[in-house]
């Protein structure tokens, strides 16, 4: 291709660009396609000659997008969001062209420089002590790996990385709501899953204080070493929060590492009538979460900030020759801070957010994504055949339809029918969880885009369905 066909191309592509943002919600936005059925109609050999790029972007609409759900659509109330946003999607075109490897300052020192600022941005914006040194890492489930591979290696003294385990004997502690990233990091950092003690957890899904002190008296007294708790702010299937003031405190006392695992809910520290979720964290230890799910920033781009830095760099810095350079210390290489030593250029996209949208305008967003979560919960509370399954937090709610004189296996049994009759049409896309062994489905009200006539239309549609599921019955 050369560069007059790229222009042209680039102006088309833009073009479905702008007109796919613009609304998403012509697709059904979950996809419709069938297991195989995607690849079926893909050719078994790549191609002996060149393709024209508007052969291949047709194929792009007609084999693609049918299997593609739409999590930009202000439909999807599933899962998380995974936000993006015009100036999100402006700077991930310039990151591609760009193709900067990030992976020290000499690699490109504008985007060491510009993420070390963007954090620093981050931590004014939340509350994030100043004593906290912050970094982009992919996700959360890489930001918790971090955290528990530093603390084993600051309980050990950095023995482990050159030595390998000797009877450590180490306990990681989460409550029984815990995302299951945490499960799948202490297996990867040698500990093992049995060494995972799941805390139970109150009648809003919040981790007990006194039963992690009960567990860690019970692992001392056994010989066993606590290592790492990881305490979270808005749990996957509730958004619980736990409450962190008490559990620094015990961590504090037993001279524990203490990760906060906020990957949906820390975005919304912005709001200052939010920050009593990170009360004591000035007792903690290292913290993440992911703009890219509330903050209008687009996948991939995690915040993890840490307090003892050399913690993290004497766990991850390494140094062959081929990586040496004169600005060595006196710099920030981010490979030294996280796993891989490769590193996109996540910061820009975070800065053209931040700068487009403003402070006040990202708190503008997020205040209303929680009042139309509110409004929404009251509809559910007004119809009557519902049942609120956890306290709404922020602007997921958990419910389930209950019309009463049923076992809870019935339950359970006609709400994932109701849910699969939601989704099947297309129309929204709902996602569930259990609590308490209740099946429960959950709606997410967080899209970009999402307005009071979007939640008008999926409450409608609910109630289509319902009306449909009880006249089958």
């Amino acid at each position: 291709m050369e560069n007059a066909e790229f222009r042209k191309q680039a102006h088309l592509i833009v073009d479905w660009i702008a007109d796919y943002l613009a609304d998403p919600s012509i697709y059904p936005v979950k996809s419709k396609a069938k297991p195989g059925e995607i690849i079926s109609n893909l050719p078994d050999f790549p191609p002996e000659i060149e393709e024209s790029m508007d052969q291949i972007f047709e194929d792009f609409n007609k084999l693609i997008i049918p299997g593609i759900t739409h999590w930009q659509s202000p439909n999807f109330y599933a899962y998380f969001p995974a936000n993006s946003s015009y100036p999100s999607v402006l700077a991930e075109m310039l990151t591609a062209a760009l193709g900067t490897q990030c992976m020290k300052w000499e690699t490109s020192p504008a985007a060491a420089e510009l993420e070390e600022c963007v954090v620093n941005w981050m931590k004014k914006m939340t509350g994030i002590p100043e004593n906290f040194h912050g970094v982009i890492q992919d996700s959360a489930s890489s930001a918790t790996l971090v955290a528990i591979l530093s603390a084993r290696e600051k309980s050990s003294h950095f023995s482990i990385n050159d030595q390998g385990f000797n009877s450590q004997n180490f306990r990681v502690y989460c409550s029984s709501e815990a995302h299951s990233s945490v499960e799948k990091a202490v297996k990867i950092a040698g500990i093992g899953k049995n060494n995972l003690v799941k805390i139970p957890v109150d009648n809003e899904f919040r981790l007990l204080p006194e039963k992690l002190i009960e567990a860690i008296e019970t692992d001392l007294k056994n010989n066993l070493k606590p290592l790492c708790v990881i305490a979270a702010l808005g749990t996957t299937s509730s958004t619980a929060i736990d409450p962190l003031k008490s559990i620094a405190s015990i961590c504090e006392r037993y001279k524990i590492w203490l990760h906060v695992d906020a990957a949906y809910a820390g975005s919304a520290l912005i709001l200052p009538e939010y920050r009593w979720m990170i009360e004591g964290i000035e007792q903690i230890d290292s913290i993440v979460f992911n703009p890219h799910k509330w903050l209008f920033t687009n996948f991939d781009c995690s915040l993890y900030f840490v307090k003892d830095l050399p913690a993290l760099l004497n766990t991850f810095s390494i140094l062959p020759e081929y990586l040496r350079t004169s600005n060595q210390g006196k710099v920030n290489d981010y490979c030294d801070w996280g796993i891989p030593l490769g590193r996109r250029f996540r910061a820009l996209k975070l800065w053209f957010v931040i700068r487009n949208f403003g402070t006040s305008g990202l708190q503008k967003k997020i205040r209303h994504h929680i009042k139309l979560a509110n409004e929404f919960m009251s509809w559910i509370l007004e119809d009557g055949r519902f049942e609120i399954m956890a306290p709404l937090t922020l602007n997921l709610i958990c419910f389930r339809y209950n019309p009463g004189n049923m076992s809870e296996e019935k339950l359970n049994e006609l709400n994932e029918n109701l849910l699969f009759r939601i989704n099947i049409k297309g129309k929204i896309y709902l996602s569930h969880t259990k609590l308490n062994g209740k099946y429960t489905l959950r709606i997410v009200i967080g899209q970009t885009s999402v307005e009071k006539k979007h939640i008008e239309k999926s409450w409608r549609n609910i109630l289509e369905c319902l009306a449909e599921y009880e006249n089958i019955q």
